[in-house]
């Protein structure tokens, strides 16, 4: 799958306003950035889920982060000092 260029990106992002409006995107945006479904939003937009999909990996980027429980952190931190 071809990575789509800043241009591509701007490209589809002014398209997608000027079909569905700026409110409509801002929308979108916050649906993808909250982790609906592709689904839901398939149906919302009367799109399919390949769409939805194509939409997600131009806008943006899903980033995974694991983060420790402060509990487990400080425990951590003890027995790194210990050690």
């Amino acid at each position: 799958m071809a990575i789509p260029s800043a241009k591509s990106r701007e490209r589809v992002a002014r398209n997608f306003i000027k079909t569905y409006g700026r409110s409509r995107f801002r929308h979108l945006l916050e649906a993808l950035a909250s982790g609906a479904s592709g689904q839901a939003i398939a149906d919302e937009f009367h799109v399919s889920r390949e769409r939805v999909r194509q939409w997600k990996n131009t806008f943006g980027q899903v980033i995974t982060l694991y983060q420790l429980h402060p509990e487990v952190e400080r425990v951590f931190r003890d027995v790194r000092g210990a050690g």
